[in-house]
């Protein structure tokens, strides 16, 4: 069945061979955010990760995939999400996303220096492969920012502490994807994952796939089924104003089934515009009152330490109290720059954001 759907997909958009010529090297990016099985909706699934493999070997494409996760390496989240498996049997081979080499590009808005996976340098053409998920600090992981995962490793880290801002963050996302410059999006969003993404929220059925070369417009028409939107979410905002692709309803046209089937007005998403990192110290003390924080919840904390591991503040933002690692850690909110890494990364899901009560009280006047 997604075999089926991913061939009529692609064929709506003109076919297989408009994406790949015989014999290019072609990379399948998926999102591998960490070592996750596939019913747990953080990663991109086996079936269509499989259906798009065969449809570009079939049409003569030489098929890598990759992708840099959180934590680990990129064979061990394949393997727990299911592909690993997949590419054995295709015999497809793993990118190298370890490898970091530097590049400039010189049309960059936001920023014109990246250290980009080997692997993604090293192909001919990228089919981009996003998994439909709710995200902390830019309210959406979808099209565009799937290309994050394109930066090798803990590099990633140092981008949050750069740009601590969701929207200045955006920015950079946009400047990366078009660097990277996919040739074809497909999202994943047969089971999207609503609520507290983007690895510990709960899997939500939806029964999409949806297939785009404009990420822009394909993350602003599934921000619509959802009802949030599209200028609220820094990457669209932002790809749009960049020339990355349109969000404008009316530039965007659709083919396949009827929008109005596939729309879910009650996903669970904040539907609130992305917070803006506040400068000077009275404004960032305000701002700081206006901004979710992240909340360890202790009865499911396991007290792992990945997020310890993964906070890029200096100092540590979450912490061993007096180094007792017995005890769930600890926040310094002074410290905290908000990117929400903590959050994105704890495997079990005890990291919540939490919003001010007088963000609650200002919502209806800001949503």
């Amino acid at each position: 069945m997604v075999k089926a759907a991913v061939e009529r997909g692609i064929s709506l958009l003109g076919g297989v061979e408009i994406f790949a010529l015989k014999g290019e090297k072609i990379l399948l990016k998926p999102n591998l955010l960490s070592a996750s099985p596939p019913e747990k909706c953080v990663t991109t699934h086996p079936s269509l990760f499989r259906a798009v493999a065969e449809t570009f070997i079939a049409g003569g494409a030489e098929v890598s995939y990759g992708d840099s996760p959180a934590i680990g390496s990129t064979q061990g989240a394949a393997k727990k999400a299911g592909l690993q498996t997949v590419a054995e049997d295709l015999n497809i081979e793993c990118a190298d996303f370890k490898t970091g080499v530097e590049i400039f590009f010189e049309e960059g808005r936001q920023n014109r220096k990246f250290v980009i996976a080997k692997g993604v340098l090293d192909c001919d053409g990228i089919v981009s492969l996003p998994k439909l998920k709710t995200h902390g600090l830019e309210k959406f992981t979808g099209s565009v920012k799937n290309q994050f995962g394109c930066i090798p490793g803990m590099l990633k880290g140092e981008y949050h502490v750069k740009l601590p801002d969701a929207w200045d963050f955006g920015k950079m996302l946009v400047d990366l994807n078009r660097f990277v410059n996919p040739r074809l999006y497909i999202m994943d969003g047969i089971e999207a994952m609503e609520g507290n993404g983007p690895r510990s929220g709960r899997p939500r059925r939806m029964n999409m796939l949806l297939f785009s070369t404009d990420p822009v417009a394909l993350d602003a028409t599934v921000l619509r089924l959802i009802g949030l939107n599209p200028e609220y979410v820094p990457t669209t905002k932002f790809g749009n104003e960049f020339g990355a692709g349109t969000h404008n309803e009316e530039d965007i046209e659709l083919v396949g089934d009827s929008f109005d089937d596939f729309k879910v007005l009650d996903f669970d998403i904040d539907r609130t515009p992305a917070a803006t990192r506040a400068e000077g110290v009275f404004v960032r003390f305000m701002g700081n009152r206006l901004t979710s924080k992240p909340v360890i919840v202790k009865e499911k904390c396991v007290t792992c330490g990945i997020c310890v591991t993964m906070c890029p503040a200096r100092p540590k933002a979450v912490d061993w109290f007096d180094g007792d690692t017995s005890e769930p850690p600890t926040y310094n909110y002074k410290s905290c720059i908000r990117c929400y890494c903590c959050q994105e990364v704890c495997p079990e899901g005890a990291i919540t954001l939490q919003a001010p009560i007088i963000r609650k009280l200002l919502t209806p006047v800001i949503g």
